[in-house]
């Protein structure tokens, strides 16, 4: 579960990033507070708003911030990136503490924090490829997933406490001081350890090519197609806690409490998708479907204790879906395009947010937040049968009997549905026979060609075909066997 951790490298960003990430958390609660409670009457659509404008920018951007992750060194654009989020937070924070703050400086923070996340996120996504090796690359997304929901448990439970105690301006002033922790790490990396990914050629159509990639890959279209509607309708959690807790009756403390019980189910799948040895398709389709039901679940609850264990259930299935597709989407992409297909995958995510918060923002208003919750299970119910159809049409998937157990069904397909796509075309190569001359088949060149090391991908296969594939074992010339002193212990 903890394997990329034996990389140096990875263990520094984990701590230092772990470290950022609580705060951050902190300053997203307070923001959403700050909005839905001192800056407007419990206004949920203003919180919308704002959060659209917090991730519109990396759906603008998305072809010219993948370029730079692909072209410029990550750890130096990480460095920028992340001191401009310091003083961003540091800013806000003084403004709230000297009492200046109006609505309109929530929305253009929450504008410039996304223009900064913009070009953040897909190289920090991808900077994880430059710390482990290409086989721990899946654990190691899902590692970052867990950090990240680590410190959603401490965070917004932290930033209600000090809301409460000094206030919320104090709580994005202590956020501004985290970034010191990543920035710390950033520093202390060693430069030797770094893998040096290809970076992107200066070349015409550069700016396209993740699209273009994405359009030939149709597996990468169907996760693209199911993240973003979990990401537009499901993923609202500032909507749906602020709004479920002044439903109840609540303050801001539990409120940032909901934010935490989330995250242990947040966690849990985390570590549940570093176990697994690599990110499969059908995972996200499942996690779709649980995600659904959980919603539905949620909006049911009767009592603010009863929800909020519910939304331990939600956690665990939006965890599943993002980080089995993050991890999908990364180690089966041309590692020269990862940053642009990454930056891709993020806008699709983020970029739902735009138009599914100020939707779900407007039906908690009009409707009630319990109505809201329902849209999001529509949401994740819709994107599993997506997946499902497209692993009917597509690969060939179908119902049929156990081949001992009569009652009890099983699923097959007619081709793998995480089929390694990141692999070398063969070609035609000459064979050397016996007898020819060997300097002869020297200039023939090599019988198989040079494969890089991060183009090698696992593929599924059939187990039923594995277990009945009949191995040839090499013919040994008979010689007399002298058994070792420990063949007999």
């Amino acid at each position: 579960m903890f394997r990329s951790l034996v990389h140096r490298n990875y263990r520094i960003w984990f701590i230092g990033a772990l470290v950022s990430n609580i705060g951050a958390w902190m300053q997203a609660t307070a923001q959403n507070w700050v909005v839905l409670t001192e800056l407007t009457d419990n206004d949920a659509f203003a919180v919308g708003i704002t959060m659209a404008l917090q991730f519109a920018p990396q759906l603008l951007l998305v072809p010219i911030t993948g370029l730079i992750a692909d072209r410029f060194d990550r750890r130096k654009i990480l460095m920028v990136t992340q001191t401009a989020l310091m003083l961003l937070g540091l800013g806000l924070g003084l403004l709230l503490i000297l009492g200046h703050a109006e609505l309109w400086h929530l929305y253009l923070f929450a504008l410039a924090l996304g223009l900064v996340n913009a070009v953040d996120n897909p190289a920090r996504q991808t900077f994880v490829s430059d710390l482990v090796s290409s086989s721990n690359m899946s654990n190691a997304v899902a590692l970052n997933s867990a950090s990240f929901n680590t410190a959603r448990m401490i965070g917004p439970a932290v930033a209600g406490f000090l809301i409460v105690l000094v206030g919320s301006g104090w709580v994005f002033v202590i956020n501004a001081v985290t970034f010191l922790a990543v920035l710390g790490a950033l520093a202390m990396l060693r430069g030797r350890q770094l893998k040096r990914m290809p970076r992107a050629p200066r070349a015409r159509g550069q700016f396209v090519a993740g699209f273009r990639y994405v359009a030939g890959r149709p597996d990468l279209v169907v996760v693209f197609v199911m993240v973003f509607l979990i990401g537009a309708f499901g993923m609202n959690f500032p909507i749906f806690s602020s709004t479920m807790a002044v439903e109840f009756g609540r303050g801001a403390g539990e409120y940032g409490l909901l934010s935490s019980i989330l995250a242990i189910g947040s966690l849990t799948g985390a570590l549940l998708a570093a176990r697994r040895e690599r990110a499969r398709i059908r995972v996200i389709i499942l996690a779709c479907a649980f995600l659904g039901f959980a919603t539905l679940a949620a909006a049911l609850m009767p009592t603010y204790w009863t929800f909020a264990a519910s939304t331990i259930l939600i956690g665990l299935g939006a965890v599943t879906i993002l980080t089995t597709a993050n991890g999908y989407v990364q180690t089966t992409t041309e590692p020269a395009l990862r940053g642009r297909v990454m930056a891709l995958y993020m806008a699709v995510l983020a970029g739902g947010t735009p138009i599914g918060a100020p939707i779900v923002g407007a039906v908690a208003d009009g409707m009630g937040p319990r109505w809201a919750l329902g849209l999001a299970a529509v949401a994740a119910a819709v994107a599993a049968l997506i997946g499902l159809g497209w692993l009917v049409v597509s690969r060939g998937m179908r119902l049929a009997r156990h081949p001992e157990f009569a009652w009890r069904p099983v699923v097959r397909f007619s081709d793998a549905p995480t089929a390694a796509i990141a692999v070398v075309a063969t070609q035609a190569v000459p064979v050397v026979r016996d007898g020819t001359d060997e300097r002869a088949a020297e200039r023939r060149g090599p019988l198989l060609p040079t494969v890089p090391n991060d183009r090698l991908v696992p593929a599924d296969f059939s187990e039923q075909v594995a277990l009945t594939s009949p191995i040839r074992l090499p013919k040994l010339a008979p010689r007399e066997f002298v058994p070792a002193r420990s063949d007999f212990s």
